[in-house]
């Protein structure tokens, strides 16, 4: 089930843009399967429930009577959706439930969240991690290590050119200031990274202080939000040519 998990965002692109060349050409699932393709293999591969064939992408696009373009394009991301995605490298440090987070928070373009008790992995400082994870007992000093270095990969994220670095808004209760992990130089240190952090052209951090009292943060607690840019073909097509570029 990991790996599945791996390939989730690949496959709901390609699932989007197929669904977007299908209604372009106003074809239904009905009358698709009218012309010998499976309404239930077509909804899977639209829906990014399963794996999903070159073969069968290239069908789909003729029957929608796509360009080369958008068929080349949609064909080769269908071979993506089998690749593993960076989080795999680093083993048992992701837990099975998080590795579909890990696979959606990097396609977000804007993530939102607020953090009601702890500063976010993603904001933490290499020391404020490390010093979270002194507390677990069970884990020896190389996993400590490589839990945080999966922290540090995933903050990685707001630097990137291609494709672009997602929108970052953060807000704080102060409680997670005021809560010592570590010792104080490691606090400071923390509150320096924030401030680099809140710099960056592409992220907000904010501190909601004690003084706003009840706040509909403090009823639903520590949430994220992620949004997605709209994967049409065309997106598709542009992001396959940035990957080849990158090899």
């Amino acid at each position: 089930m990991a790996d599945d998990m791996g390939w989730t965002v690949p496959r709901r692109q390609l699932g989007r843009a197929l669904r977007e060349l299908r209604t372009e050409a106003r074809i239904t699932l009905d009358s698709a399967e009218a012309l010998q393709c499976r309404r239930q293999k077509m909804w899977r591969i639209e829906t990014g429930l399963g794996p999903v064939r070159a073969l069968d992408v290239k069908v789909m696009c003729e029957l929608y009577g796509a360009t080369p373009e958008p068929s080349g394009a949609l064909t080769a991301l269908a071979n993506e959706t089998k690749a593993k995605g960076w989080w795999h490298s680093y083993g048992d440090a992701i837990p099975d439930w998080f590795e579909l987070y890990v696979g959606l928070e990097s396609a977000a373009c804007f993530i939102r969240r607020f953090d009601e008790a702890l500063v976010p992995g993603t904001l933490q400082s290499r020391a404020n991690a490390l010093a979270v994870y002194q507390h677990r007992h069970e884990v020896t000093g190389e996993e400590r290590e490589r839990l945080v270095e999966v922290r540090l990969q995933r903050q990685a994220l707001l630097h990137r050119r291609l494709p672009q670095a997602p929108k970052l808004e953060v807000i704080l209760a102060e409680a997670a200031l005021l809560r010592t992990v570590g010792d104080p130089v490691t606090m400071a240190d923390q509150l320096r990274h924030l401030l680099e952090v809140g710099e960056l052209p592409n992220a907000s951090v904010r501190v909601l202080p004690w003084t706003a009292g009840i706040h509909r943060g403090a009823e639903a607690g520590t949430f994220v939000i992620l949004d997605f840019p709209p994967a049409g073909w065309r997106r598709v097509a542009q992001e396959h040519a940035q990957r080849q570029q990158r090899r």
